[in-house]
């Protein structure tokens, strides 16, 4: 398990600005001032002795040897994330940036008797618990894009035997010369989960109960198991919810680390009504619902699908755009459940229980698309020949056929697997698949199409039934004149006669 906070850790005494510090490598760094603490340790800003810098570019984590969490982020760095590592992962990934801080260096120091360790780092900027404590909530597709490189990072770290175990605001921040660009920090607390490609066995121990940060650790963490990737997921999913909702159904409990355990546990059985209820307004957590799921029906030893879990987030394959943090302009209200529409939710939750057989179900769909149209093309060709057969039916039956057109045109786009993520649009919204990948003839069947369809086919039916009277009423009166001529023609033959 990761090292626990101990009372033996403390805050060092700070180093003097302007101290040389000599690394491993026997690199020279020049201590600037002081621009944060952690739970252990001191950050300072860092500059090469030979390479002046104006703008520093580097920091400097310190922490009193015999502290534990700096060396075992000093180990995960030595380890797994080297520079070069990292650059070929991004090349095989074809990714933009890979959100972990480069590391440039370590050793150790003496100042006033004691000894220090030291780790170079890249300078990061401000992290999102400062901005989340500015704004309160995040915007949606803000959310769902900082875990989607998230899930990233944690493939990477996961894929080199380790786990994060401590995902959180605190320890997620923008780069400094990138705001764009969301890094994953504090690597104190990463855990081996399996060395040398041996699997961590499930194994309960609540002596070592309730450890991480007690908002957003995993069910595994509160049981006292090894944490493994499917921790790391969770956490992801508890971050996303929090930073779209505001808040969690635990946050009045942390004090008590069992009473926030069996809400979680209660908030993860219930999936998805128990997420979605606490969706903002004019928006869904659906997305977030139907991640939790994935991770929580994870293995303790599986290999979670990060491709699926990023699809899940942006099922259309967008590209990521910019962070916005900024809910200005947007409802940032929360519903609960005395508040929450039943109606809402359970459309919701329908939604996401399609979402979620679709991943399952994929080639069903094209057999039941292919049914849908030939059914609806036989209800239309019956009703045509129906109507013109039945003259007084004509009106009910074309609206009969709009009814099930549109009905039916509904139903194959809610169950359509073809995704096409519009801007992070709501889940509940009908229009949330791609126009350009649905079946050929998807295009007949919108409402627009429709109106025009009937109206041309009622307009036929029209005519041949005008056409019909028509040959009626010059049937009779063929009938009239031949009678009249015949008439006539007996009265001119009679005349003759008589002459």
């Amino acid at each position: 398990m990761p090292p626990r906070r101990n009372e033996k850790y403390r805050l060092p005494v700070p180093l003097p600005e302007g101290k040389v510090l000599y690394d491993m490598e026997g690199n020279q760094w020049v201590l600037g001032k002081i621009i944060g603490s952690g739970g252990f340790g001191l950050i300072y800003l860092a500059f090469p002795m030979n390479k002046p810098e104006k703008d520093a570019r580097h920091v400097i984590k310190v922490e009193y040897q015999e502290n534990g969490p700096l060396f075992s982020e000093l180990k995960f760095y030595q380890r797994v994330a080297k520079r070069d590592y990292i650059k070929k992962w991004i090349e095989l990934k074809q990714l933009d940036y890979l959100g972990i801080p480069l590391f440039y260096g370590s050793g150790l120091t003496e100042f006033k008797g004691r000894s220090y360790r030291f780790m170079v780092m890249e300078r990061l900027g401000k992290d999102l618990q400062k901005i989340s404590d500015q704004n309160g909530t995040f915007k949606k597709s803000t959310v769902l894009q900082l875990g989607i490189r998230m899930l990233d990072v944690l493939e990477f770290i996961h894929e080199n035997e380790y786990v994060h175990g401590d995902i959180k605001a605190a320890n997620l921040l923008l780069g400094y010369r990138n705001q764009d660009q969301v890094y994953l920090a504090d690597y104190g607390l990463a855990y081996r989960y399996c060395p040398n490609g041996n699997h961590k066995h499930y194994q309960e121990n609540p002596r070592k109960g309730h450890n991480g940060t007690i908002e957003f650790t995993s069910l595994d963490a509160h049981k006292g198991v090894a944490l493994s990737r499917r921790s790391d997921l969770e956490i992801v999913g508890y971050c996303l919810l929090r930073w779209l909702c505001g808040k969690l159904p635990w946050e009045r409990n942390l004090k008590d680390p069992v009473a926030v355990q069996t809400a979680k546990t209660k908030l993860l059985d219930e999936l998805p009504e128990s997420v979605l209820q606490w969706a903002p307004s004019r928006s869904s957590c659906c997305e977030i619902a139907q991640y939790l799921a994935c991770a929580y029906n994870l293995a303790y030893d599986e290999k979670p699908n990060y491709q699926m879990l990023k699809k899940i987030l942006n099922p259309g394959g967008m590209p990521l755009g910019p962070l916005e943090f900024s809910t200005k302009g947007e409802s940032i209200n929360v519903y609960t459940p005395n508040n929450q529409k039943v109606d809402s939710r359970k459309a919701a939750a329908k939604q996401v229980n399609q979402m979620q057989k679709r991943l399952r179900e994929k080639n069903v769909h094209s057999e039941r698309s292919a049914e849908s149209c030939a059914t609806w093309r036989k209800v239309l060709k019956e009703e045509v020949l129906i109507g013109l057969l039945h003259n007084k039916n004509a009106q009910e039956s074309t609206r009969r056929r709009q009814k099930y057109c549109e009905s039916q045109f509904l139903n194959e786009v809610e169950s359509s697997p073809n995704a096409s993520y519009e801007s992070h649009q709501d889940c509940t919204s009908p229009d949330i698949f791609d126009r350009s990948r649905s079946p050929p003839w998807y295009k007949y069947t919108s409402t627009a199409d429709m109106e025009a369809t009937d109206s041309e086919e009622t307009t036929g039916f029209w005519l041949t039934n005008s056409q019909f009277t028509l040959s009626e009423k010059t049937k009779a009166d063929i009938y009239y004149y031949g009678f009249t001529i015949l008439f006539l023609l007996i009265l001119v033959y009679l005349s003759l006669c008589f002459l």
